[in-house]
């Protein structure tokens, strides 16, 4: 069975950590992805460690199922096969900073007229429109700007936290898929490609819905409230006898099963925790009576007990713990692969679980200009063109 994406072809121009992700998880869906990266270096998440066998776990772990094609971008060859190599894909992803692409001679109006059927997706961190288009952003200066760093952390701490993980990049990767997808269908629709604009902030201003929301209801500045949800009690981390686990009561019954679970019917009883609301409004009470009980008791002592009273709950997973759980190997959200330098690599899989065109994993990530020649001669380069090519360091 062929996938969503089997006959989608995709240049992909991206670095770092939103764009290539965004790649493969269309990589992941079918497409076929054609990876430009400048020659020599490559990529700069290649020299990103830790490294297996010389190979960068962290641009292998965003990189499957592309081929690998390098040129010099600044060369005018190199826009001349780029130009050349634009006519034939349906997708060009691309996360310069603003304007570079222009300068390059390589926009989106002069790709458009070669090719006018042709998605063309610009990742950037502020976008490409507005007054600060032309900052520089990674992931941590986005999450500031944008505001997750303030909401993140615990209550009186005054240093800021970013979250675990690059969640600015990611999020922006996955919009941009999201985008990708959505304007391939309708440029089947209607015949004619588009520009995406995709905004590293924009993402996450979106996925702070909840805050600003709050802000807007009642006037007051959201904080970090550390394992605690701003509209539901009890819902956060609670310290076993040894160590921590989650409790997440979230509706009326929920809150009166663990109630009774635990032996304590007197507090569903309780006037001030008999509503959602309540329940809120005098959160510091019902944190300070589970926190003195939990802790008498290990944690599996009380998941065991909550899961068999319906009342979602469970352990604070390190990452060993997660990758070894089952349910990661039974949903194969772990995957091996064959690499030709690394050896077997272990990564993340895909979350896309379809029951018609499931995602497949066709090859592992590339040495860094492994399909170099392989593109070049399907484009209808000759074999001294392309010894041309390597002697003038254009790819």
């Amino acid at each position: 069975m062929k996938g969503m994406l089997d006959d989608i072809k995709i240049l992909d121009l991206t670095t770092n950590l939103s764009g290539p992700f965004c790649t493969m998880t269309l990589a992941d869906m079918g497409a076929e992805v054609i990876r430009i990266e400048t020659p020599a270096k490559g990529c700069w998440s290649r020299q990103a460690p830790p490294f297996i066998n010389g190979e960068s776990a962290y641009f292998m772990s965003i990189n499957r199922g592309k081929k690998s094609v390098t040129l010099d971008l600044k060369s005018e060859q190199g826009k001349e096969i780029l130009l050349k190599l634009a006519t034939t894909v349906d997708v060009l992803v691309e996360n310069f900073r603003p304007g570079v692409m222009k300068r390059l001679g390589l926009g989106y109006e002069t790709i458009s007229r070669l090719n006018p059927k042709i998605v063309f997706a610009s990742i950037s961190g502020f976008g490409n429109t507005g007054p600060w288009q032309e900052k520089g952003a990674y992931d941590m200066v986005i999450q500031g700007y944008a505001g997750v760093m303030s909401i993140t952390g615990h209550p009186g701490e005054e240093e800021p936290a970013r979250v675990g993980y690059s969640v600015a990049d990611l999020a922006a990767g996955l919009y941009g898929a999201l985008s990708i997808t959505g304007a391939i269908r309708a440029r089947d629709r209607y015949q004619k490609g588009q520009y995406l604009d995709i905004s590293m902030f924009d993402c996450q201003v979106a996925l702070m819905e909840n805050a600003i929301a709050r802000y807007f209801a009642t006037g007051k500045i959201p904080g970090p409230l550390g394992n605690r949800h701003p509209s539901i009690t009890p819902f956060q981390a609670f310290k076993s006898s040894n160590g921590y686990f989650t409790v997440a009561a979230s509706t009326d019954i929920q809150f009166n099963s663990l109630c009774d679970a635990v032996g304590l019917p007197d507090v569903k009883d309780d006037r001030r925790f008999l509503t959602k609301a309540n329940r809120v409004e005098h959160g510091a009470d019902i944190i300070a009576i589970f926190s003195t009980l939990f802790k008498q008791k290990p944690k599996e002592y009380w998941i065991d007990l909550l899961e068999k009273n319906g009342v979602p709950c469970g352990p604070v997973n390190n990452v060993q713990e997660v990758v070894e759980s089952l349910p990661v190997q039974d949903r194969e959200m772990v995957i091996e692969m064959d690499h030709p330098k690394a050896g077997k690599i272990k990564m993340a899989g895909s979350p896309i679980k379809s029951s018609l065109t499931p995602v497949s994993y066709r090859c592992p990530p590339p040495i860094l200009g492994q399909h170099t020649e392989e593109i070049l001669v399907s484009l209808g380069y000759s074999r001294d063109d392309i010894d041309s090519f390597k002697t003038d360091g254009v790819i």
